[in-house]
């Protein structure tokens, strides 16, 4: 019975932690259309993933610099995908950059930038920010100049949230083997 007990309790402490796959464009897939909208509330942490659908006989998905992202040009591409089904893994936090390296969809607005958080830390409802105070998951505004500017990443504290994780994780596991030792 203390066993069940010891197990229910490390159940309940453990955090639950999921991942989200995003389907950029979502039905619609990776196709000459402007992403704004579809970016419109979605915030994206590390361990996410997106996967871009597309018809690999006329788009491709090119992973880019800003510069580059602003400029449409996919020359000096960091990642370039033409599968017709990619899946890419946000697996660190700052901003990543996207475009379709055909001629002329980049410039008609097939091009995604996100922004990567390490940790969600905000409270329940409230959007989480950048230090700018743009909402994440929002492509780069573009000021006067006419040059996009994009928000800074923001790292609420994910070092503090691995640790604190991996303390209570060690921390049920030798509650648990302590209980183990003294009923064997």
């Amino acid at each position: 019975m203390a066993i069940a007990t010891a197990l229910l309790i490390l159940l309940l402490a453990s955090p639950a932690v999921h991942a989200v796959q995003y389907t950029v464009g979502d039905s619609a897939g990776w196709t000459q259309m402007s992403y704004n909208s579809w970016l419109s509330g979605k915030t994206f942490t590390v361990g996410d993933s997106l996967v871009f659908n597309y018809d690999s006989s006329t788009h491709k998905v090119d992973q880019v610099s800003q510069s580059d992202y602003n400029n449409c040009a996919s020359s000096n591409a960091i990642n370039s995908y033409s599968d017709g089904s990619t899946t890419i893994s946000l697996d660190k936090a700052g901003s990543m950059y996207f475009i379709c390296p055909t001629i002329g969809h980049c410039a008609g607005g097939m091009k995604l930038a996100v922004n990567v958080l390490a940790s969600t830390t905000t409270p329940s409802g409230t959007p989480p920010t950048t230090t700018s105070g743009t909402p994440t998951g929002t492509p780069p505004t573009t000021t006067t100049s006419g040059t996009p500017s994009t928000p800074s990443p923001t790292l609420n504290g994910a070092a503090t949230t691995i640790v604190n994780m991996n303390n209570l994780m060690l921390g049920s596991l030798l509650v648990l083997g302590a209980m183990l030792a003294v009923m064997g």
